[in-house]
């Protein structure tokens, strides 16, 4: 088994509204990399997972992100959700330790609706990413080239559109968490159809 990631502390952000499946599966390719995933959220106690718009598994928080410090972490994973990510963007210290890692150059996955927490963290200006196709607007008035790809690699940010996209993401979150150096490359890659 790879441990590329051995001995790295990755923070998960997400509250009530995740869609389970973009929680789910990056954590595990993390973890079965050698990664320490903690999930961190807006509220103590448990977060209501869900599988498009019916309740899913409940999650244990494992910190406040209030709590917690970005030179903890190496990487940070924002997975989606249409509720996840807007309860997210109104909560000052989750949007706050967002722009802590961009601002920062650690590496950064997002997906789906995950990047409305990056719009209002103000630092999708001048990036491309992707997303679901709702945020395209969203992206483009915050200043960032959306595109509708799979996966989009821009600095030190991973972006992907869906559920469907996920190992594709995973792959590729892995790839540059373990490098740790944001690329100063823009990287695009799409599924053969």
């Amino acid at each position: 088994m790879a441990r590329e990631l051995q001995g790295q502390k990755i923070a998960f952000l997400a509250t009530d509204g995740v869609e389970q499946v973009e929680l789910k599966e990056p954590w595990k390719a993390v973890g079965d990399a050698g990664a320490e995933p903690e999930l961190l959220s807006i509220k103590e106690g448990e977060i209501q997972g869900f599988d498009h718009l019916d309740k899913a598994d409940r999650f244990p928080v494992d910190r406040l992100v209030s709590d917690a410090d970005v030179a903890d972490y190496d990487a940070l994973v924002l997975p989606g959700g249409v509720a996840n990510p807007d309860f997210l963007r109104m909560d000052e210290a989750a949007v706050q330790f967002v722009k802590g890692f961009v601002d920062e150059g650690k590496p950064v996955g997002v997906i789906c609706h995950g990047p409305w927490t990056l719009v209002e963290a103000d630092v999708v200006r001048d990036r491309t990413l992707t997303s679901w196709p709702s945020l395209r607007t969203d992206i483009r008035n915050a200043g960032g080239n959306w595109v509708d790809e799979e996966v989009v690699i821009d600095g030190g940010l991973v972006s992907s559109r869906r559920p469907d996209d996920l190992p594709a993401f995973c792959a590729k979150i892995i790839e540059l968490f373990a490098d740790g150096t944001p690329s100063k490359q823009t990287e695009k890659t799409s599924a053969s159809r």
